[in-house]
């Protein structure tokens, strides 16, 4: 049974929004708002290293009764973490609060109650579910290239044109979400190039559609990254 205030959160869905939402409640729940910055960590599965998540873990509250670990695109963890996780849970370092952030379409069948890793951690914490994208768009795809999630961009990518959805419509999505960017300008006008370069690709026939596309999307990725 969990207790009124769990040392661990798991977060299930797609609705990034929302999550956010609950994130920045449970910040002003749990953290004093003077020293948030030194007991806050946000950490990308995908990028993360064991020794690294422990190193985060092992650091004690500045100033605070506790300190927020969050993993967002945890469904991504690597093996050796997933191990370390599913021990620790079980007895979590006291004052830290660890929340797992899970897209629910990646796991087992889609179904995060099928996938014996997140079943396990789902006991030892609270759990909060949150809207899936029933059917993917260019903003389903942006937010993941955003993320720095280059397998999980593709794959939206790949179920857009599975979908029926022609190049040129995906195209303009994502020109559409870029010119909305509120990034700064050079990283704007980076993205619109791209977006541009793979347009002339796709017309002039020096690559296959779906090529193209794979290639400014993996492009588009490691941009995030260098404005991270």
């Amino acid at each position: 049974m969990v207790k009124k205030e769990s040392a661990a959160y798991l977060f299930i869905g797609q609705d990034s929004l929302s999550k956010d939402v609950k994130l920045r409640q449970l910040r002003q729940d749990l953290l004093d708002k003077e020293v948030e910055q030194f007991n806050l960590d946000i950490l990308h599965a995908r990028e993360l290293s064991l020794h690294h998540l422990q190193e985060k873990l092992l650091c004690m509250p500045v100033r605070a009764k506790r300190r927020l670990v969050v993993i967002r695109g945890a469904e991504g963890l690597k093996k050796e973490i997933k191990d370390f996780v599913l021990k620790y849970i079980r007895n979590p370092y006291p004052g830290v609060i660890l929340v797992l952030d899970i897209n629910s379409a990646f796991t087992y069948k889609g179904d995060p109650a099928q996938d014996e890793f997140f079943s396990h951690i789902s006991k030892y914490s609270q759990v909060y579910r949150f809207k899936e994208d029933a059917r993917p768009d260019t903003f389903t795809l942006s937010r993941y290239i955003e993320q720095r999630q280059p397998p999980y961009a593709l794959r939206i990518l790949n179920q857009l044109l599975k979908n029926g959805e022609r190049p040129e419509r995906i195209l303009g999505g994502l020109r559409y979400v870029y010119q909305r960017n509120t990034h700064v300008r050079l990283d704007r006008r980076r993205q619109l190039k791209l977006i541009l370069n793979c347009d002339l690709e796709i017309k002039t026939g020096r690559l296959k559609p779906s090529f193209a596309l794979e290639k400014l999307v993996v492009n588009l990725c490691c941009l995030a990254q260098s404005f991270s």
